[in-house]
């Protein structure tokens, strides 16, 4: 797992569980890395490696490291690097990863989606989103003009995205997801649970947040960052291992990694 900051990443828990059911003798860590530094930690591995986790801030800057995969290219950001015989390639499973979580959750359609927050995150959820049958999407950010990028994918996409300030008063939707660190959310809890029957706070720690706790309260179905880690970890399993793994198997290292197993 590369990243900066990273040590706070559940993933090195959820993959040495996944290798341990698989009967892998396999290790997997944290490497604190920036951008400057990507290049030349990939450039040193040697052929022990199978692959590499990649998160914040290096999603982007992967992309310039070996083949990328369609989706990895329609969304701009890559989270896996697999090595096989010397080649470096790049794929996005947060796309999957999102939709495999809200699937689990029953929500198999979304025809009109709010996000929350127009960072990195919103492009995977916009792709996702659009793969559940969405038809328009509201971005809420505090800068409106970060949605221009993402006006541009939905239109690719054959989605309809519209910007709409954080002051605002928020549409009706069939699904809210926040994409948005934690606490930055806060003041939307109420507003986004009673817009949406369904809502997806992609933060799993702390955990419930107060947007959360309001939409158990308005009897919404939530789903969780862990559920969104999972589901993009069981992808990434599989792409450098071969082999699929139980979902359990990372639910339950997670939750006792997080202190709640």
């Amino acid at each position: 797992m590369l990243g900066s900051p990273v040590a706070h990443s559940l993933s090195p828990a959820l993959h040495r569980a996944a290798y341990a059911a698989l009967g892998l003798d396999w290790t997997y860590d944290r490497f604190e890395v920036d951008e400057d530094g990507l290049s030349g930690f990939v450039a040193d591995l040697d052929d022990r490696w199978r692959g590499l986790s990649l998160t914040m801030p290096l999603k982007v800057a992967a992309l310039a490291l070996g083949e990328v995969d369609p989706l990895a290219a329609l969304v701009g950001a890559a989270n896996t690097l697999v090595l096989t015989e010397g080649r470096a390639r790049l794929h996005n499973t947060d796309v999957g990863g999102l939709v495999w979580a809200l699937q689990r959750a029953g929500v198999q359609t979304v025809p009109r989606v709010t996000v929350l927050a127009a960072g990195a995150t919103a492009r995977s959820s916009l792709v996702s989103v659009a793969r559940l049958g969405a038809r328009t999407v509201t971005v809420v950010a505090r800068d409106p003009a970060k949605v221009a990028p993402l006006v541009t994918l939905g239109a690719e996409l054959g989605v309809t995205v519209s910007a709409l300030p954080w002051s605002e008063p928020l549409p009706p939707a069939d699904a809210v997801i926040s994409t948005a660190v934690a606490g930055a959310a806060d003041g939307l809890a109420r507003a986004a649970a009673a817009s949406a029957p369904v809502v997806f706070d992609v933060v799993y720690d702390p955990w419930p947040t107060r947007l959360a706790e309001a939409a158990t309260a308005a009897g919404c179905t939530v789903v969780n960052g862990l559920d969104l880690l999972v589901g993009q970890a069981l992808l990434q399993v599989e792409l450098m291992t071969g082999r699929p793994v139980e979902a359990e198997v990372l639910y339950a290292a997670g939750r006792a990694a997080l202190g709640a197993g």
